[in-house]
């Protein structure tokens, strides 16, 4: 599933995100989600989150 709806997110949830820095290359970094950051129901680009490591990026794949 992609990460453009905000109510396919849920705290604890295995994601996959693409970080602000690998948005070029398009690389992935895998965690569990810890924040929904993104208050709209979507987004085009994914939904915004901070991993449980802290890190944040837009959802692209859902576990």
């Amino acid at each position: 599933m992609d990460g453009t709806k905000r109510k396919d997110i849920k705290s604890g949830q295995s994601v996959a995100i693409v970080l602000k820095q690998d948005q070029q290359s398009g690389l992935l970094t895998d965690g569990i989600v810890r924040d929904i950051l993104t208050k709209s129901p979507s987004h085009p680009h994914g939904i915004k989150v901070r991993l449980m490591s802290g890190e944040v990026g837009r959802v692209k794949e859902t576990y």
